[in-house]
């Protein structure tokens, strides 16, 4: 469940909370002679009450020329994502998912579809991946949270009109990510996920909590290690080669001039394969956790 990485499968929800929260991320600043970029770390998916505002980035903002995302945040790119999801994740009419899976999986499944109201016949025309983000639909529902709270579209809404929007992917190449795994380590992700649900239903909350608290230490240990030591090739798939193509192109972009906001899922941002390790090693001035 723990998806910080992409969009199109974010893993974070609602903290469990009465009233507003104030929420403190972690801000990277990478500057060299001619240009600034500010590093963000997103949740794509919050509750309706979490202010997490921040000076830094609100004056980053007013000031930047540009404005990466890693999807393009528009209805254009959230429909187009939609149809591509249902072509690539949805099973050949005669297969069925709880038949496909192994029988204790196929009783978690039910047992976790029915705690979060997720529709089993939904759920038994889909692949694995997409089985897991229909979960996640589902936690997200019951806790009140969804995108349009989210980092990705509060931030595109604030935006000056003069900072032009970029993305570093398109919706079909986050799908074919999600999507172009192995079977068997779609289905190890998969119940990564279901027990995670099943065993620990206040995981949100613990991933909101160190998200708010800038704790980059506990979103590493419970958001990134999980699939890092479970599914090696689909951390190395989601983060570690995105973040190094994602960090070529960063460092063109400061190699020219000018103010660049950059807002990716914070599980990029986190330890040595991180975005702004990488600028480090590169050379750059990076100022931040």
């Amino acid at each position: 469940m723990s998806r910080l990485w992409t969009p199109l499968a974010a893993a974070l929800a609602a903290l469990l909370i009465a009233g507003a929260a104030i929420a403190k991320p972690p801000v990277w600043v990478v500057k060299d002679k001619n240009s600034e970029l500010v590093l963000f770390g997103s949740v794509h998916i919050l509750p309706h009450d979490l202010d997490w505002s921040s000076p830094a980035l609100d004056r980053a903002l007013k000031d930047a020329d540009d404005i990466w995302f890693e999807l393009p945040i528009d209805a254009k790119s959230e429909a187009m994502t939609a149809t591509l999801a249902t072509q690539a994740g949805v099973l050949a009419p005669d297969q069925s998912l709880f038949k496909l899976l192994a029988p204790q999986d196929a009783e978690l499944l039910s047992k976790v579809a029915a705690a979060y109201d997720v529709s089993p016949a939904l759920l038994d025309r889909l692949q694995p991946w997409l089985a897991e983000i229909a979960l996640a639909a589902g936690a997200y529902r019951r806790l009140g949270a969804d995108a349009a709270s989210g980092v990705e579209k509060t931030i595109a809404a604030m935006a000056t009109p003069k900072a032009k929007r970029r993305a570093f992917e398109t919706p079909a190449e986050q799908i074919a990510l999600l999507s172009g795994g192995p079977w068997d380590e779609q289905v190890t992700s998969l119940r990564e996920t279901m027990q995670e649900m099943d065993e620990r239903p206040d995981e949100f909350s613990v991933l909101i909590k160190a998200w708010t608290d800038g704790d980059l230490q506990a979103l590493d240990r419970e958001a990134l290690a999980p699939i890092r030591d479970k599914t090696p090739n689909l951390y190395r798939r989601l983060v570690t080669e995105r973040n190094d193509r994602w960090t070529k192109v960063l460092d063109a972009r400061l190699k020219g001039h000018g103010r660049t906001v950059v807002v990716v899922g914070v599980g990029h941002l986190l330890g040595p394969d991180g975005v702004p390790a990488r600028l480090r090693a590169l050379g750059y001035s990076v100022i931040g956790p």
